[in-house]
């Protein structure tokens, strides 16, 4: 009956927030409490609201929904206190309307028990409950299974409009913020986290990285299983499933990496 009663915890989590989470690797950080904002039906209306919030410095992404709806999501906070003014504060400058603060995603490190993080000391209120996965494996799947809600999106964040050199690595930081993982900007410093994994091992939820070597990385997408991995080709492009042993990726396969 437990057993039970996680599985569908664990599955309305995911379809509430596109992800749970476990514990990161080293050199990576949990999501604190974020702002989500929209059920967008177009896409071009979650696009319109990112750009505004980017034009403030503001890191901020769109995603599609289990329903098929376009929201916004934004920010790292450690109290949701601050989350609430700061969403408040953008409210006040219309910018943004009704919101909804997503509480960080519960996990404990392997070999410890730890208490998660931002569980309230109070008994959660149903839409605040945090899931603990059953393991690695399984964060791997849903996190390439949320990597393949993006397919077809068009790609129209990151780039100089909140660091240089996003790009691809901002739709791989979208997707892994989803799950509750803060992992670096850049595709460059995503190569230097995580464990190493050679292109036999990989498995569900892995990156992979491309380049003409290990100094020099300029593409990075996330392995979805059976050779497959999503990715943003370019800012404007759509986002798209492409296979590692194309010849144009197969010769500037440089390593995967697994942050769970």
């Amino acid at each position: 009956m437990n057993r039970i009663l996680l599985a569908l915890l664990a599955l309305s989590s995911l379809l509430w927030s596109g992800c749970a989470t476990a514990a990161p690797a080293e050199g990576l950080s949990r999501i604190g409490y974020s702002i989500q904002v929209g059920a967008f039906a177009e896409v071009k209306n979650a696009e319109r609201l990112t750009t505004a919030l980017q034009a403030k410095g503001v890191e901020a992404f769109y995603f599609k929904k289990e329903s098929g709806v376009y929201a916004v999501r934004f920010g790292d906070f450690p109290k949701k206190d601050a989350a609430r003014k700061s969403a408040e504060k953008l409210v006040g400058e219309k910018i943004i309307g009704t919101y909804y603060i997503a509480p960080p995603l519960c996990a404990i490190l392997p070999g410890k028990t730890e208490k998660p993080v931002g569980k309230p000391e109070k008994k959660p209120k149903k839409n605040e409950e945090c899931v603990t996965p059953r393991g690695d494996r399984e964060m791997g799947l849903i996190a390439a299974k949320t990597a393949e809600r993006f397919v077809g999106i068009p790609y129209r964040w990151g780039g100089n409009t909140v660091v240089d050199g996003m790009d691809c690595s901002g739709f791989v930081r979208a997707v892994f913020n989803l799950c509750g993982v803060n992992i670096p900007r850049t595709s460059g410093e995503q190569f230097q986290t995580g464990q190493g994994i050679d292109k036999s091992d990989l498995r569900e939820g892995d990156l992979v990285f491309f380049g003409d070597s290990a100094s020099r990385i300029n593409h990075v997408g996330i392995y979805v299983g059976d050779g497959r991995f999503v990715h943003a080709p370019r800012r404007g492009d759509d986002i798209k499933v492409s296979r590692v042993d194309e010849a144009y990726f197969d010769k500037r396969f440089v390593g995967g990496r697994r942050y769970f």
